[in-house]
């Protein structure tokens, strides 16, 4: 395959979801796609090894889209390479109760990858301005002082939000962490194409539930909150990337290169030197191990 142009995918403030392409395959073959992703993530397993060696940064993966999006399959194709011990997944549901008597943000914080090591954040922290614009009912279950009615929320409470999301990203990434989102562009069509399925196939079923249809009929809304939310939090040290997703195949190419072309700026990230007394008796101990 040629080089993919990942600053294609790169979101700005004049993004606009609706003239943004949900389909992509590169025009190559599926083949192709599987040997391109086989590719790269055996090269990003090998960055995972060095970020773990070195361990002064941690990286973040933030994954967002509709249901059907294809985040579970993602993670399991790109991370495959991955040393068990260099990557954590989290899957975030409906805020536990104790989740919920504290700020929002906490669940999350406390979940950020230590230092050497990779974290994926299956939905993120941005379902607290998603999920909860479109339905901000959901807000007065935080019980927090500013939202006491559905009324109290209005756009100056939102845009407070955007800013505290901003501040946390920036606040990690300025020690460490660095950060990538991914908005799993899917389209309403092939969403529904992926319900059928789960439908038809038994063993499937345990993927859908009735609330997907509920949803699904907000789509329009859901569009205008991820719209909004990606232009207001795509910052140079936390980006967003806007990743076609009807074919999964290409989607799992995209996020991997964009993951390690980017890594692979960071001359600094490399394995340690060892202490010079061990590098001069390296003969000596391979000498007592052969006479064992």
């Amino acid at each position: 395959m040629n080089n993919i142009d990942i600053t294609s995918f790169k979101a700005d403030t004049s993004l606009n979801l609706g003239e943004i392409p949900t389909f992509e395959n590169f025009g190559t073959t599926d083949k192709e796609l599987k040997k391109e992703l086989y590719k790269v993530r055996r090269d990003l397993g090998e960055f995972q090894d060095t970020l773990y060696a070195h361990g002064q940064y941690s990286v973040l993966v933030c994954l967002q889209g509709m249901d059907t999006a294809g985040k579970d399959s993602l993670i399991r194709e790109v991370f495959k390479d991955f040393n068990v011990r260099g990557v954590v997944v989290h899957s975030f549901k409906v805020p536990t109760e104790l989740e919920l008597k504290h700020d929002y943000i906490w669940r999350h914080y406390i979940a950020l990858p230590a230092r050497g090591k990779f974290g994926i954040f299956n939905r993120t922290h941005y379902e607290n301005v998603l999920v909860t614009r479109v339905h901000p009912e959901y807000i007065l279950g935080e019980n927090i002082p500013v939202a006491q009615k559905v009324g109290d929320i209005d756009q100056g409470f939102w845009d407070t939000r955007f800013q505290q999301i901003n501040n946390f990203e920036k606040h990690i990434a300025e020690n460490g962490t660095i950060i990538f989102k991914f908005f799993l562009h899917l389209s309403k069509e092939e969403q529904r194409q992926r319900l059928l399925r789960r439908l038809r196939l038994k063993q499937k079923h345990w993927k859908f539930s009735p609330g997907d249809l509920k949803e699904r009929k907000l789509w329009d809304r859901y569009q205008e909150c991820y719209e909004e939310a990606i232009k207001r939090t795509s910052k140079p040290h936390a980006p967003w990337y806007v990743v076609p997703a009807d074919n999964k195949k290409a989607a799992r190419v995209i996020v991997a290169n964009v993951l390690l072309e980017e890594l692979k700026k960071y001359k600094n990230i490399a394995e340690p030197e060892l202490d010079d007394k061990i590098k001069a008796n390296l003969e000596t101990y391979n000498q007592q191990l052969e006479n064992e």
